[in-house]
This record gives structure tokens, sequence and C-alpha cells, in this order.
């Protein structure tokens, strides 16, 4: 399973999706304009020191992102989803699709994912979820329905 992250805008949530991604075994892509350095000397001066261990793929558009990723499904997320993000069936080859932090999906990819867009529920007094905790909800998710199948079962806490 891979997670991608369409423009993401914030390191820390980047960061921190980073982190998930090797406790989890999922591959991380990044897609497009990136609102931050990812060089070798940029992650050391953030104190990311597991990053090396990231499956880490750079897509410079979302054009060769999609093309890339032909052959597998995707699931994207957003707040204009229809179906909510526990109701859907997840395959250990899938791909979960997440908009940056202050944008979201843009409405040309909400609409190609029409059939597989799903949110997260939330209560209306605040606006959002922050990225990183919605990433880490869906990524558990789709692990608990495959019995967390390829991930070293030892407690994280």
């Amino acid at each position: 399973m891979d997670i991608a992250l369409i423009e993401p805008e914030i390191p820390g949530n980047t960061g921190s999706i980073g982190r998930v991604a090797v406790g989890t075994g999922c591959g991380l892509h990044l897609v497009g304009k990136l609102g931050f350095d990812i060089s070798a000397a940029a992650v050391r001066r953030a104190g990311l020191d597991y990053w090396q261990d990231v499956a880490l793929h750079v897509h410079p558009t979302v054009e060769g992102f999609l093309a890339a990723m032909a052959e597998r499904r995707l699931w994207a997320f957003s707040s204009h989803g229809t179906q909510r993000y526990d109701q859907v069936g997840y395959a250990s080859d899938d791909v979960l699709v997440f908009g940056s932090e202050s944008r979201g999906l843009a409405p040309e990819l909400r609409e190609r994912f029409a059939k597989r867009l799903c949110y997260l529920p939330i209560s209306p007094q605040i606006r959002s979820l922050n990225l990183a905790n919605c990433v880490t909800a869906v990524v558990y998710e789709a692990l608990r329905q495959q019995d967390f199948a390829g991930v070293d079962q030892r407690p994280a806490l």
C-alpha cells in the first residue's frame, strides 16, 4: 500500500506521514510542487533521522504520477467525499491520495476519483483535521481490514 501527497505544503506533516509510512511498510509519493525542501541537508536539519528509510517516490507532475499509477487502484480523500473512509474495502496494492493542507484535492482530481472519493467524519466545531492525522487514520483502517498483514505486530506505544 502507498500514500500519495499532492503538493504538500508543511514539512512537519510530511515528516510525520513519512514516519507512518516507515512504520507501516507503505511507500510515500510526493507529487507536484512541494512547499519545502527534501534535500539531504534539509532533512538532517529538520531532525528526520528515519527519512532515509522512507520508500520515497517523487513525481514532478500530477499527470506523471497518475500515469505511473495507471495499473493500481487509487482512493482519494476529501471533505467533498461521498463515502466514509471506513466503509470501503482496501487492498494491499491500493494507493491512498491526499491533497495539500490548505487547498485539499483540486476539483478536477475530485471529479476524476468521484467513485473512490472518501471522507473522514468530523464535528462541525472545527474546520478540518491535520493532514498527518487523516493519513494515519486511513492507513491504519486500511491495514486493519487486512489484519495488518506485512506489518510487525509489536505495540507502538
